[in-house]
């Protein structure tokens, strides 16, 4: 998982659901983003875990160039 694959799932589930995911779990759903096209037409269950407000800071400066 590349740092940007993960840095465009942090941004798709807060833009799309307003969901401010914990770094984790964003790279579990950037697997899913990559992997979607293997998984047509079956279900997929993401746990999302932890406190993305901790992480917010750091996504800021991340995102600066981004925004």
């Amino acid at each position: 998982m590349t740092d940007d694959e993960v840095v465009d799932a942090f941004q798709l589930l807060s833009q799309t659901e307003g969901i401010i995911p914990a770094l984790e779990p964003a790279h579990a759903l950037a697997w899913v983003v990559r992997e979607a096209h293997t998984m047509q037409g079956q279900t997929v269950l993401l746990n999302l875990s932890g406190r993305g407000d901790k992480d917010v800071g750091q996504m800021m400066d991340v995102l600066k160039d981004r925004l």
